[in-house]
């Protein structure tokens, strides 16, 4: 569920949702239950994005990625579309979830909170999909979702920043302290939690030694065992 310049954000919807259709039809017939998912919470200049659109070529999953489930969550007509997805008993399952969570963090939810949890919560019970932020290791159950959370040594972002932006040292250190503000601020407003807590993630891995390449090697590892423990 990429966002292109040719199709409209309803268009992009329309599509996914087809596409869940489609795949659950197949589920019911062979008899197995959706694959995990995968949430990917990154510091800026850590190479989240890049990362996670290579697992998701590699392991065959859907990507979405914040921006659109920002989109999603904010226009109510879509959101609806995308809740509207799931069958009678997962709806249950993913309201049921959703309300602990709110009763347990003693979160009272505006309505953009309600549609960004409701439209991730449906991603989730979807299942084989990879949720780039937005709080998606808060919102689903970690017995379903394995998460992960990307960091790098704050210098090395900055010029991983400078790198892919082409800018200067300042600007990409601007850049990088006012996305992490950003983000620690919209954590904090939503889900009452300090979301750079290693309790709140399967695997932690530092980019900046292990680069790319090496990230991706080590999530693909961490995941298959989480799925062999997981999957019993």
């Amino acid at each position: 569920m990429q966002k292109a310049k040719s199709r409209s954000l309803s268009d992009i919807v329309e599509e996914q949702v087809t596409k869940w259709h489609r795949l659950r039809i197949e589920q019911k017939q062979r008899q197995v239950n959706p694959r995990p998912c995968i949430t990917i919470s990154r510091d800026p200049g850590s190479g989240g994005t890049e990362i996670a659109r290579r697992l998701a070529k590699d392991l065959g999953m859907d990507l979405i990625g914040s921006r659109i489930i920002q989109q999603v969550s904010e226009r109510a007509d879509i959101s609806e579309k995308v809740i509207a997805s799931l069958d009678e008993k997962e709806v249950r399952r993913r309201d049921f979830w959703i309300d602990s969570m709110f009763r347990t963090r003693h979160i009272w939810p505006d309505e953009y909170l309600r549609y960004l949890t409701k439209v991730i919560g449906t991603i989730g019970k979807q299942g084989r999909t990879i949720i780039i932020g937005r709080g998606g290791q808060f919102i689903l159950p970690p017995e379903e979702t394995f998460r992960i959370r990307l960091t790098a040594p704050r210098e090395i972002r900055i010029r991983n920043v400078m790198r892919d932006s082409n800018t200067d040292f300042e600007t990409s250190e601007r850049y990088v302290y006012k996305t992490e503000t950003d983000r620690n601020a919209f954590h904090c407003k939503h889900f009452r939690a300090d979301w750079t807590n290693p309790i709140y993630y399967d695997l932690t891995v530092n980019t900046g030694y292990m680069g790319i390449e090496g990230a991706i090697a080590a999530i693909k590892a961490a995941f298959a065992v989480w799925r062999s423990i997981h999957d019993k």
